[in-house]
């Protein structure tokens, strides 16, 4: 295995720069506010109020409502607000039919993030059981609006991304292990170009590179039929991945998912609405659901 690092200059423009220092700014408040988005997503069916939120998390309201909004771009009132009028609810109610006339009629959301070209990998089943030998991929770190990001990229585009909550090592080696045998080059560089044009508008569509086993591929994408602002149950996917029933299976498929947020396996939910198993954590989840219903809500 290869560890190489590439240690060159990151050549980038003045624009780009100071995109980056925005994107490093709101990845230190996502961690402020992690603990207060862990109680958020406990209890944002409740409204809490202001100072409830403050309290439990050791802060006033005043340094709470100010962090908070400097990093969501709106207070936590807000916030809570508009988790809890997403069309999520509404989805859910209708059965899943306004997901599926959504879907059918190509809508793809408020958000960039979602504005995708996906494309799936040569990979053939024999070189996925030989662990990615033979694949070339390229990590590093960057800043996300959701805490530090582990970029992985393909020759074709991103392959992985995953956060990290302070142990960078085990973030890494839960990344590594879906393709010990692949040829592995750090570069930081490739990771913050793949940053800016993933939260800070890049250049042109993002290329996402879907890796895994033919079942896993189609879950995945099935995950994608899900809008922003808007979340679907795991009998849902199951069913547009064509395995009606096979819950635990999509579920499993779900958890494998190597590209967080992008392909958004945190939009799938329990049928009770409960916002539980998702591999960042549920602080995350509740930060990522709550900032797309945010852009939903305008």
């Amino acid at each position: 295995m290869s560890m190489a690092y590439d240690a060159s200059p990151i050549s980038i423009s003045d624009e780009a720069s100071q995109a980056l220092v925005r994107l490093a700014e709101r990845s230190t408040d996502y961690q402020r506010m992690a603990r207060a988005l862990d109680w958020l997503a406990e209890r944002w069916s409740d409204h809490p109020s202001l100072d409830e939120a403050a309290q439990a998390v050791g802060l006033s309201p005043f340094h709470f409502q100010r962090i908070f909004t400097r990093w969501a771009g709106v207070s936590p009132k807000a916030f809570v607000a508009a988790i809890a009028h997403a069309e999520a609810r509404r989805s859910l109610e209708a059965g899943g039919t306004v997901l599926d006339a959504a879907f059918d009629a190509g809508l793809s959301g408020p958000s960039r993030l979602h504005d995708l070209f996906i494309a799936q990998e040569a990979v053939t089943p024999g070189e996925v059981r030989r662990r990615g030998a033979g694949m070339k991929l390229s990590w590093g770190w960057a800043p996300t609006p959701f805490g530090r990001g582990l970029f992985v990229i393909a020759e074709r585009g991103l392959a992985g991304l995953a956060f990290s909550d302070g142990d960078d090592a085990a973030t890494f080696a839960d990344m590594h292990r879906r393709f010990p045998a692949a040829d592995w080059t750090r570069e930081d560089a490739a990771a913050k170009a793949m940053a800016l044009r993933a939260f800070a508008g890049g250049d042109g569509p993002l290329p996402v590179v879907l890796i895994g086993s033919p079942f896993h591929v189609q879950v995945w994408k099935a995950l994608l039929r899900i809008p922003a602002g808007e979340t679907a149950t795991y009998a849902q996917v199951a069913a547009w991945a064509g395995k009606p029933g096979a819950f635990q299976a999509t579920g499993g498929a779900i958890g494998a998912n190597p590209i967080s947020l992008l392909i958004p396996c945190h939009r799938a939910i329990a049928k009770s609405g409960r916002l539980t198993g998702y591999h960042w954590g549920l602080a995350r989840k509740a930060a990522i659901l709550g900032m797309e219903a945010v852009a939903a809500a305008g």
